[in-house]
């Protein structure tokens, strides 16, 4: 029989669609169906490798794990990541397929609607329910020309739309209802019910406004959603998340922090650090000073690494960075915050833009030619001394070598190396992602700076989170009318 397919829109970005699909795809997989998680197009700099040798956004990664399926470049088929405010690099089916501004790329979503439905086909194969998530708002009527990501694909598969608004940030019903008014009266068409996402407080309080959302709108009613506070144990989609965290443990044994510099990316490989109860991580923005009594300071990957490199210099981070090492502390690079440690940092092609070559921050003795070739790998391995294993991934473009390369980082289970280390150990730089989620090489690097390692078992706490999402959504949505508004979709064509 074919899949059924249901597409959650928002009203807007940050709304909670990411999470609402990962929790339903955890509780319709706990009841036994097959599901798999969609995403047409998906805008993010946090992205994951997959297990078909691909990239997508890492909200997919967390809702094939929801589903226990592994990942695939068919739950998201286009991906963009933003290398500037008016640009980005055109992900489609994993691989890198170009950049656009954001003009330009108004024009290449018709061609791209053939990969998005032939990764849907692909997908529904072998599922019995497609939860399907928008991207940002469905009321963005002035981007609906040829739009693949909201209403444009719901309409060219016909999949029944529920539209999400988020009570937190107020004027839900003015969004719920205003996108029933601006949207034309074929996509309006498509919506079947909605839901009011993270509410706060007496649930009874709004049970009128539920009401006259659902007059308003001649759309079901499915729930009325309280705030999941564990919710924030999950790895972010992308750096709205940063803003929203719950914040730092003042009395923490140790300090880390990391340089959220603009175009930061995969920062989710931190995540097992900020759940750490001896730790207090800390994300800096532009202009905020690194602490004196940070033991860590964190360079993390970066989408455009020569901006990136640019705007730390702006914000004086280069010096504070040497202030930090004077003072006794630790330095990591990951990716592109590798490159930036190292001497030189080299883009003949002009792959991030003008081709050129900047002073790197001169803190390990190696250099980086930025190449075409992307590296997109599932490694294991362990840390070059033999003290740990691990697992993680490598998502990189450029080759970095060098003097200090001589004391790399890691070594993988294929007898290949990675990273440098500077003479007296404090510096380290690597290309590997995802680290901190393996136990083990979390407690490594815990015992490196002198902190305390605790019982924390990540990947065991990421499927417990994920269980108990499912169950509060069981609860407050009617999840058996989402089964019976999907819908076989249109795949002619």
């Amino acid at each position: 029989m074919p899949a059924k397919a249901i597409m959650f829109q928002g009203t807007g970005s940050d709304v909670g669609k990411s999470l609402l699909v990962a929790g339903l795809a955890r509780a319709f997989a706990n009841r036994g169906l097959n599901v798999a998680p969609f995403k047409p197009q998906n805008m993010s700099n946090n992205a994951a490798v997959t297990a078909d040798g691909g990239e997508i956004g890492r909200a997919q990664a967390l809702q094939a794990r929801a589903c226990r399926l592994p990942s695939s470049v068919h739950m998201n088929p286009v991906l963009l990541k933003p290398q500037s405010d008016i640009g980005a690099q055109v992900i489609v089916q994993g691989r890198v397929v170009g950049t656009a501004k954001a003009s330009a790329y108004q024009s290449w979503k018709a061609q791209l609607m053939d990969a998005v439905m032939d990764s849907f086909t692909r997908l529904s194969a072998h599922a019995d329910v497609v939860l399907i998530e928008g991207a940002g708002s469905a009321s963005e009527i002035n981007l609906r020309a040829n739009d693949i990501a909201n209403m444009g694909f719901a309409r060219r598969a016909d999949v029944p739309v529920v539209l999400i608004g988020d009570i937190d940030r107020g004027g839900v019903i003015a969004s719920l209802v205003g996108t029933r008014t601006v949207l034309p009266t074929d996509d309006a068409s498509m919506i079947e019910a909605f839901i009011v996402n993270k509410f706060r407080g007496d649930p009874t309080l709004f049970a009128d406004g539920m009401t006259q959302i659902a007059e308003l709108t001649g759309w079901r009613a499915l729930g009325l959603v309280p705030f999941y506070w564990q919710a924030a144990r999950l790895p972010e989609e992308d750096a709205l998340g940063l803003q929203t965290r719950p914040a730092p443990i003042v009395d923490a044994k140790t300090r880390i922090a990391v340089l959220a510099y603009p175009r930061i990316s995969n920062f989710d490989d931190f995540d097992p650090l900020r759940l750490e109860p001896n730790l207090d991580l800390v994300f800096l923005n532009p202009g905020m000073p690194i602490p004196g009594d940070a033991t860590l300071v964190i360079l993390p990957g970066s989408k455009a690494t020569i901006a990136d490199l640019n705007a730390l210099r702006e914000t004086d981070w280069d010096i504070d960075l040497r202030a930090h090492l004077r003072r006794g502390g630790h330095v990591l690079g990951v990716c592109g915050g590798y490159q930036m440690l190292g001497r030189t940092l080299s883009d003949p092609d002009g792959i991030e833009g003008a081709p050129g070559l900047v002073e790197g921050l001169g803190l390990l003795d190696v250099e980086t030619t930025l190449t075409r070739d992307k590296v997109l790998l599932e490694v294991a391995g362990e840390t070059a001394t033999g003290e740990a294993p691990f697992k993680g991934y490598e998502m990189h473009v450029g080759r970095t070598t060098g003097p200090d390369c001589a004391r790399p980082a890691v070594r993988f289970s294929d007898g290949r190396t990675d990273g440098a280390t500077s003479r007296d150990g404090r510096v380290v730089g690597l290309h590997v992602h995802g680290l901190f989620s393996d136990d083990r090489q979390r407690t490594h690097w815990m015992a490196l700076i002198n902190a305390p390692a605790s019982s924390l078992r990540y990947e065991e706490d990421c499927e417990t989170t994920l269980d108990g999402l499912a169950a509060h959504l069981e609860q407050h949505i009617d999840c058996d009318a989402i089964l019976e508004l999907a819908r076989v979709p249109c795949l002619e064509g």
